[in-house]
């Protein structure tokens, strides 16, 4: 016969499999289900190698290293008809040696220093259309997406055009009617970039307009320029800013192509220059370095830049933990 604290046991011992915490809420739930995010190994590489290549390229006058203009011609020591021994020059380029690291081109001028003074002029392009871009455009695209109406369809009426335009086209018909300075290319390449980083800040614009902290502002009475400025810039600008890395390596590839076009900087060596150098059958075939110094010093940025911002997108992107929720 069951007796009444017998009863009483069985009805307690469910519920003491039920436990008298709170529920988990979605921001904890959130950390412990979204992996916890890295840039990685291959970031910080990367970002050694594009701070190394602009710390060289900046300190170039000071540093260590030979005259990029000066022909550091070779003699050997021969003997002449008459059996007289006579210094006599070797005919450039020399190869790779102690003296040369990544030897010498036609005049016999090193390739390591000129590299790396090269990388002066094609950083600097890079640098400079990424940050034309990234004021220019970035103000445009966040106006558009604030204030939205006839001022969003002008200026995206304006990005539509200038993604339809030829760049290529473009920057040659701009450099070839004006001139081959480093402004005139910088800020020419940069009205390229104006339309992709406009059309990003643009979007994030929009998404962050409707969030709280910017109704709340807006609630209090804020104005415009302080909501623009202060709450809403320093959120767009990460993805414009990792956008910007791929400005610059794409700006870079292009100065190297108007290079092979002959529209380069004038009288200033750059990587796109030194390229094509050695980019005949003759240099190639007896003088590979000519050229491949200057690629492998342009690819290994181009791919660190490229690399640096798809991993820095990832790590800001944080859609994918909300998506869990859907």
């Amino acid at each position: 016969m069951t007796t009444f604290d017998d009863e009483t046991q069985d009805m307690s011992e469910p519920l003491s499999e039920y436990s008298t915490e709170m529920p988990p809420s979605d921001s904890s739930l959130a950390a412990e289900v979204a992996p916890k995010k890295k840039l990685g190994f291959g970031f910080w590489l990367s970002a050694f190698w594009v701070l190394l290549i602009t710390l060289l390229a900046v300190l170039a006058p000071i540093l260590p290293i030979k005259d990029p203009t000066e022909n550091y011609i070779i003699t050997e020591t021969t003997e002449n008809l008459r059996g007289d021994l006579v210094e006599k020059p070797v005919q450039p380029p020399y190869s790779l040696d102690g003296n040369h690291w990544m030897g010498t081109d036609k005049d016999a001028r090193d390739m390591l220093s000129r590299t790396i003074f090269g990388a002066r002029i094609s950083l600097a392009v890079g640098f400079i259309t990424a940050i034309f871009g990234l004021v220019v455009g970035g103000a445009l695209g966040m106006f558009a997406g604030y204030f939205k109406g006839w001022v969003d369809r002008i200026i995206s009426s304006v990005f539509i055009v200038s993604l339809s335009f030829p760049g290529l086209i473009l920057a040659i018909l701009v450099v070839a009617l004006l001139n081959r300075s480093l402004w005139t290319i910088s800020i020419t390449i940069g009205i390229l970039a104006v339309a992709p980083v406009g059309r990003l800040a643009r979007a994030q614009t929009i998404t962050f307009a409707e969030r709280e902290f910017v109704i709340a502002a807006e609630t209090l009475g804020a104005k415009r320029s302080r909501i623009i400025l202060r709450e809403m810039l320093p959120n767009v600008l990460i993805p414009m800013a990792t956008l910007s890395m791929l400005v610059v390596a794409i700006a870079i590839v292009a100065e190297g192509a108007l290079a092979f076009l002959g529209l380069s900087v004038q009288k200033s060596a750059t990587w796109g220059k030194l390229i094509l150098t050695g980019s005949d059958i003759n240099s190639l075939e007896s003088a590979p370095w000519i050229a491949f110094g200057p690629i492998i010093f342009l690819f290994f940025t181009v791919a660190s830049l490229n690399y640096m911002s798809d991993r820095l997108r990832d790590f800001f992107d944080v859609r994918e933990v909300y998506d869990l929720y859907d």
